[in-house]
């Protein structure tokens, strides 16, 4: 079906739809949304209840239950629905946040409609609507194609095809293979190179995108810090199956009856795990998100604020996020750097904004700034020519080319980035040479124009005729650095993150926005030369290169993807539609509001206000939280282990079970609930200056360094309480109780700091949290209550003893901290001084042998500047 036919099917034309027929349409189709954003409960709950955790809960409280155990089971109950209830609490309130939020970043189209080109919200398209599409746009429906030059698409996101496809109108394409296909265009790719105008063929749900979209749902992948809690969790599985085994099977050899002997195995597996992590993590993350929401961020993932706290590289462009993103023309020049009209006539004759009248209504940055800059007197560029073909910008060519009758003359205009143009030049001058590098150093950037004669018989543009040009002149532009950018930038590096310049432009114009900003340059690196190194000599020469100029969107990747497998934890931050493969490549994807469709689309967050001091807050939030986790975590196990271990021991020398599983299960709920008071916590400054990370090793020696520290005082009770108090088994249980809840109860004002305990505050509500639960395991033996849990009543010297065991076992513990940290950090440093010489040598290897090791000077020389950067 050709284009003719369609417009007619869908009641349109070429001019697009009216109003009123519009409005009509919209309210019979819907919006042209995928799905509704709107947070329904039952699924946020759903998602809490898949958690091999609680399914472990779940059976160990029927189980209780069926043979009789029902204070047991009513305990676990009581975990289950505090960390049920606590996570879909706040992960509900974030959901609400972030659909708030998400109201508030509008995708838009240029749309044809009552006869006029406009921008409108992509949800309201409807079919019928005429769109106009340039490269970069994401395409928003199911669209056919009426008019299309030089047109290319990114469809991997259907096909996984990593190559563009080629499309053409339905009548170019008629009668080769695939003609129906060559001529549509799908929802959710991208236009990587030329331009069309298409109309909408089918929205929402009813387009090929949508339907497996809905069919498949939403899978994302697994962030650093879901990775780090899966290994975790993986640890704990393996300590738990192999403490429940033992103490099972050395309940059995003792002859101790079955069900009690599986019943205490199972209390020690739910006894070691932390059951409230989740709450606290989601605890935690709502908390951040709700402050970051504050200050304008928008959180597409909940789980990315603590990755963005292990951020330790940051990768940012220039335009927007050190600069002011207001670009403005401030001249046309010609080779020896004098005023030049022509020059500017040239740029509007060779220039891709969508016009309406006197205004241009979208565009890429430099080509409406251009067009909104004052003209010269008597300069009507449009009115003095016809175009006849057109070849459209594209990120590897980086130049667009027109051909125009101008008064006699049939004329090529060919405009972009300066060694694009120049190497299609038949001679170009030292003078024009020195010029484009004068104005780089003042921080200009450049687009050259060059022109040539065409046949008068020339109807058609390609690739092939962008050749034998004459340099005409330069079209500069300025975008002045932005005040706010070198406080921020202070700020980062004061969070010992490193800010590194990924930029299509220039490297002379990127130095000299670094320079005015306070940034030290340690070396620039072009895109050329990139591709001159492997991946080990190209991490060679990033330690120490700071600007990485006029570099390809897959060289972005690739510069990114080398950092991170050496270890580093990399952020970036970009806004063009040649970063979304970066952004979806790096730890953390940044993107700001006024960024194109797909840099926000591949983004894990985006910054409502395009400020990096509202970055650094972001980064200090992810911080807090991944060191308040941290801090229930060490706590949790290495105080769950030493207890469980406790009883796995005394349960092979008692006569009886040392805590029944009962008062094992009350514990731990008791002790639990004292650390939902972390994630309100307050973070010693020192945490928050540098980049955090998970790492199970370290937790697996924490626990074992301190777990038998634990023990110690354990058996330590033990013995006081047989040896001294000669405790019968209800009078022990009581005894050992008290002791086990204080002791890893109160050891968090140790455990929470690497300082001395006295010398960080921690929040009230922690104080308050801690104090009152071991108030009440203290109180409960001597309550009405203890019959009904299994507890004797303590006389006074024993609460004395028991007093005077924790604050010897909190000292011991405050003394043993700094010796671990110490030995710790001392093991870093060696592996840093390791890595840092290996990477040395590379470095020094590569440079001895002819590889580029670059400096601010010999790396950088005039080149391009990509026009949509």
């Amino acid at each position: 079906m050709d284009a003719g036919a369609v417009l007619d099917a869908l009641g349109s034309d070429g001019h697009g739809l009216l109003g009123p027929e519009a409005a009509d349409r919209l309210a019979r189709v819907g919006p042209n949304a995928l799905r509704s954003s709107e947070v329904r409960p039952l699924a946020v709950l759903g998602q809490q209840l898949r958690s091999a955790l609680l399914a472990l809960l779940f059976v160990t409280a029927v189980l209780s239950f069926l043979v009789g155990e029902r204070a047991d089971s009513l305990i676990i109950a009581a975990i289950l629905a505090a960390s049920v209830g606590l996570g879909f609490a706040n992960e509900y309130r974030a959901a609400l946040a972030s659909q708030a939020l998400h109201s508030q970043i509008r995708h838009r189209a240029t749309v044809r409609r009552d006869g006029a080109a406009c921008t409108l919200d992509v949800t309201e398209l409807v079919p019928g609507d005429v769109v106009e599409l340039a490269v970069g746009a994401v395409v928003p429906a199911d669209l056919r194609l009426l008019e299309a030059v030089a047109l290319e698409c990114d469809e991997s996101v259907l096909t996984g095809e990593s190559l563009p496809a080629a499309k053409q109108t339905a009548a170019v394409a008629a009668g080769t293979a695939f003609a129906e296909c060559t001529s549509c265009l799908f929802m959710g790719t991208i236009v990587h190179s030329g331009s069309a105008v298409a109309v909408v063929v089918a929205t929402g749900g009813r387009t090929e995108f949508g339907r497996i979209a809905l069919g498949l749902g939403d899978r994302e992948p697994e962030t650093q810090f879901q990775a780090g809690l899966r290994d975790f969790s993986a640890l704990l599985a393996k300590v738990a199956a192999a403490l429940t085994a033992a103490i099972f099977v050395v309940n059995l050899v003792l002859h101790r009856p079955l069900l009690d002997a599986l019943l205490f195995s199972l209390a020690i597996a739910v006894g070691i795990t932390p059951q409230l992590l989740p709450a606290i993590v989601s605890t935690s993350l709502a908390i951040g998100s709700r402050r970051l929401a504050a200050r304008k961020v928008l959180v597409k993932r909940l789980v990315c604020i603590e990755d963005l706290g292990d951020v330790d590289v940051l990768f940012t462009d220039k335009t927007g996020t050190l600069t002011e993103g207001r670009i403005s023309f401030t001249g046309a020049i010609d080779e020896h750097g004098r005023d030049a009209p022509d020059v500017f006539e040239l740029g509007l004759i060779c220039n891709e904004a969508s016009v309406e009248g006197d205004a241009a209504v979208s565009g890429n940055p430099l080509d409406l700034a251009l067009w909104e800059a004052p003209r010269p007197a008597g300069a009507d560029a449009f009115a003095a020519c016809d175009r006849f073909a057109t070849l459209p910008f594209d990120h590897d060519g980086r130049l667009s080319t027109v051909l125009v009758q101008r008064g006699e003359q049939r004329l090529i205009v060919c405009k972009g980035a300066p060694e694009s143009v120049l190497a299609r030049c038949r001679a170009v001058s030292d003078s024009a040479h020195a010029t484009l590098d004068a104005a780089f150093r003042d921080g200009t950037r450049v687009v050259a124009v060059a022109t040539r004669l065409a046949p008068p018989t020339l109807d058609t543009l390609t690739p092939d005729d962008e050749r034998d040009l004459e340099l005409a002149g330069f079209l500069c532009f300025l975008d002045a650095p932005k005040a706010s950018a070198r406080g921020s930038l202070e700020r980062l590096r004061g969070l010992g993150i490193t800010v590194k310049i990924v930029t299509g432009d220039n490297g002379l114009v990127a130095e000299k926005v670094c320079h005015e900003l306070g940034v030290t340059v340690d070396g620039t690196l072009n895109g050329p030369d990139i591709d001159a190194l492997s991946d080990a000599e190209l991490l060679a020469v990033c330690t120490h290169t700071t600007v990485f100029a006029r570099v390809t969107p897959d060289q972005k990747s690739r510069i990114i993807t080398v950092h991170r497998t050496a270890g580093r934890d990399v952020a970036f931050l970009g806004d063009g539609v040649n970063d979304a493969v970066a952004l979806h490549h790096a730890d953390v994807g940044i993107s700001v509001e006024g960024a194109t469709d797909v840099a926000r689309d591949a983004a894990d967050i985006v910054l409502l206000e395009n400020d990096l001091g509202v970055l650094a807050d972001g980064v200090v939030e992810g911080r807090r939280i991944f060191t308040n986790t941290i801090k229930y975590v060490l706590m949790g196990t290495s105080s769950n282990f030493g207890n469980m271990f406790s009883a796995a021991a005394a349960s092979a020398f008692l006569k009886f079970l040392p805590m029944l599983p009962s008062q094992i299960l009350l514990n731990n709920l008791l002790y639990d609930t004292s650390q939902l008071a972390i994630p309100s916590d307050h973070v010693d400054p020192e945490e928050l200056a540098r980049p955090s990370h998970w790492d199970v090793a370290f937790i697996r020696q924490f626990m074992m360094f301190f777990g038998p520290i634990s023990s110690l005082f354990d058996f330590a009770t033990f013995g006081v309480l047989i040896g001294v108090f000669h405790a019968h088994a209800h009078l022990f249980r009581s005894g050992w109780f008290i002791e086990s809840l204080a002791t890893q109860t109160l050891v968090i004002f140790v455990i929470r700091t690497k300082r001395r305990a006295w010398r960080s505050r921690p929040s009230g509500a922690l104080i308050a949290a801690a104090v009152a639960v071991v108030a009440v395991g203290a109180v409960l033996p001597v309550s009405p209550l203890h019959h009904a849990f299994g507890f004797a009543t303590p006389s006074l010297k024993l609460y004395l003893v028991i007093a005077g065991m924790v604050v010897v076992y909190l000292a011991l513990v405050e003394a043993m901290k700094h010796r671990f940290f110490a030995r710790h950090q001392s093991d870093n440093r060696v592996r840093r001084r390791t890595r840092t010489q290996r990477v040395h040598r590379l470095a020094s290897r590569w440079s001895h042998r002819g590889a580029l090791v670059p400096s601010a000077r010999a790396a950088t020389v005039p080149g391009p500047v990509a026009p949509s950067s």
